[in-house]
């Protein structure tokens, strides 16, 4: 059997899945191996190594059937797999300055290996599991976290663009001051600008901006006696329950998404919509509101446009290691090898 691995690199695990030539996926949920990416490349990439060793072990399958290996990582990094000379929170050993990645792995694994970062093999993986490998579709997935990950995919493939930046869709600019019950509100990126996408749909959003705004409104809430980095942690929970003030940080957030799905809308016209990442993971009827919410922040849209779905992306832990096999899939029918 020909199969492919996808390798999702973070900070603390490497996150492992192995799929066939059929798409069918052979490891259900999370296989995961210690990643010490902070020990250096050389600690780092034996990690990977031996993770995979244990993954198709448990896909039922020898390592000899891998005929190509997708990796994903967190940024700054060349489309290519080489990582920003400036470091980044994941890679803070010197070694890994400017270090190809991609090259290395391939040398170190004696098989092919395609690179892509961690918010565009999410995006992919939910363009996959909505259209499915072979697709021409075009999606635009945002990823909510932390900070605000995801990718574009034109024609079923990556934008990548010529420095690995495609898909930097925290940093877009919106016109925030359009939503209503923002007044006064300055919100800073930590990349330096006011008002992109990221400083308002995040959890840094919520903790640097949303949470004090909307507290000082209501000095008396509940949330005001805490740290605001715990509060912070709790109004994702909060709002699903009902609370009025924790629904209005969402709402804020929801029709950030519906401004800056507005300008993809129009930019690229695609099939479906897809949101991702910790806000989302709660109830059904969460989500229904949160969607709803977000379509109300979708200006002035003509009749074909409305109809655009949007989907709620699928295996949020898996989506990296998932998309990244997707595109060792892709690279690896091309060269015909499965």
């Amino acid at each position: 059997m020909k199969v492919v691995a996808g390798v999702d690199l973070g900070g603390t695990a490497i996150n492992y899945t192995i799929i066939n030539a059929e798409e069918r996926f052979l490891i259900e949920g999370l296989c995961e191996y210690p990643a010490l990416s902070k020990q250096g490349p050389d600690v780092c990439l034996s990690q990977i190594e031996d993770g995979l060793k244990i993954a198709v072990e448990k896909a039922g399958v020898s390592l000899d059937d891998v005929v190509a290996v997708g990796l994903d990582t967190p940024g700054p990094a060349s489309s290519s797999g080489v990582l920003s000379a400036r470091g980044s929170t994941n890679f803070v050993h010197p070694d890994w300055a400017g270090f190809d990645i991609r090259e290395n792995l391939e040398v170190r694994l004696l098989r092919p290996v395609t690179y892509l970062n961690d918010g565009n093999a999410g995006a992919l993986w939910g363009h996959f599991a909505i259209f499915g490998a072979r697709s021409r579709a075009t999606s635009i997935s945002a990823v909510i976290g932390t900070g605000l990950g995801g990718g574009v995919i034109v024609d079923g493939n990556v934008v990548k663009g010529r420095m690995g930046f495609g898909g930097e869709l925290g940093h877009v600019l919106i016109p925030y001051q359009s939503i209503a019950g923002t007044e006064g509100l300055k919100p800073q990126c930590n990349c330096g600008r006011t008002g992109d996408l990221e400083s308002l749909c995040s959890l840094t959003a919520i903790t640097k901006t949303l949470l004090p705004y909307f507290l000082s409104r209501h000095p008396g809430h509940e949330l005001a006696k805490l740290d605001v980095n715990e509060a912070a942690k709790l109004v994702r929970g909060m709002a699903a329950k009902g609370d009025s003030l924790c629904c209005d940080i969402f709402r804020v957030q929801a029709r950030a998404l519906g401004l800056f799905f507005d300008e993809m809308v129009n930019t690229f016209d695609p099939d479906a919509l897809i949101i991702g990442g910790g806000a989302l993971e709660t109830g059904v009827d969460f989500q229904r509101w949160f969607i709803a919410e977000t379509r109300a922040g979708m200006p002035g849209q003509r009749e074909e446009q409305a109809a655009i779905p949007i989907h709620v992306m699928p295996n949020g832990d898996t989506a990296g290691a998932r998309g990244a096999a997707i595109e060792a899939l892709k690279f690896a029918r091309r060269a015909d090898r499965v």
